[in-house]
């Protein structure tokens, strides 16, 4: 929790000496219509996060054991996936983001700060002594992931649609597959067909890329429609 405070003082430090903006800039303080498009988006990744755990059911015929509900672990979970994903969004896609895009145009902005969470999330699993081709499947994977996260930011002037879509994400992978400090919370897998090597490799690719590339799609098409809620004031320079 002090390192969240930390990050929101330096962002404010950071908007407000750089840009001479306030905080508010990032739409991290809720109001109607921020509350529902973290709300369409927490919705939307969870179905789409469900459809990719039952395809790749379908897929390695996978057998799942379910377990006792504990509400208070479910909990637990949500809220270290909140603070976890809070921190994440206001680090790759707050007042340096923001600063960037300011500075150097959206399109640059947005690619520095997708490459950048790419990067970070190779030393969050614990990557650096792996072989290239992992270290660089997992740059690709989540930096395609932060470039879309970091696209709602510039088009909807608030972090509450992305920070929807990190919570809803990480919180319904919780329930099924092993994680850092939780998982496997309603679900513990029993067994599963392992693909031919080959097969594995167009599932992975698949299964990385499938949720990000069906938000982007979601997202142009909100935008397109003129939805009122997505549909913001571009700010003046």
């Amino acid at each position: 929790m002090l390192g969240l405070l930390v990050i929101i003082i330096i962002s404010w430090i950071l908007l407000y000496f750089i840009e001479k903006k306030n905080i508010d800039v990032l739409g991290i303080v809720p109001n109607k219509k921020r509350g529902l498009q973290f709300v369409i988006g927490f919705v939307f990744i969870v179905l789409i996060t469900l459809s990719l755990v039952y395809i790749e059911t379908m897929i390695n015929s996978i057998v799942w054991e379910q377990k006792s509900v504990d509400f208070r672990l479910i909990c637990d979970a949500f809220v270290y996936h909140v603070r976890s994903a809070l921190t994440e969004d206001l680090v790759f896609r707050g007042a340096i983001l923001y600063i960037l895009i300011r500075r150097l145009g959206a399109n640059w902005g947005i690619l520095i700060s997708a490459l950048c969470f790419g990067v970070y999330h190779v030393f969050s699993y614990g990557m650096t002594s792996e072989r290239i081709v992992p270290i660089v499947y997992v740059i690709l994977v989540t930096g395609f992931t932060g470039y879309v996260w970091a696209y709602a930011f510039d088009k909807t002037k608030s972090i509450l649609f992305a920070l929807g879509l990190h919570i809803g994400s990480n919180m319904i992978l919780t329930l099924f597959f092993p994680s850092q400090n939780y998982g496997e919370i309603l679900f513990t897998e029993l067994s599963r067909v392992h693909l031919t090597e080959w097969n594995e490799f167009y599932f992975s690719l698949f299964k990385g890329f499938y949720a990000s590339a069906m938000t982007f799609l979601f997202l142009r098409l909100i935008l397109k429609s003129n939805f009122k809620i997505f549909k913001t004031p571009q700010e003046t320079v």
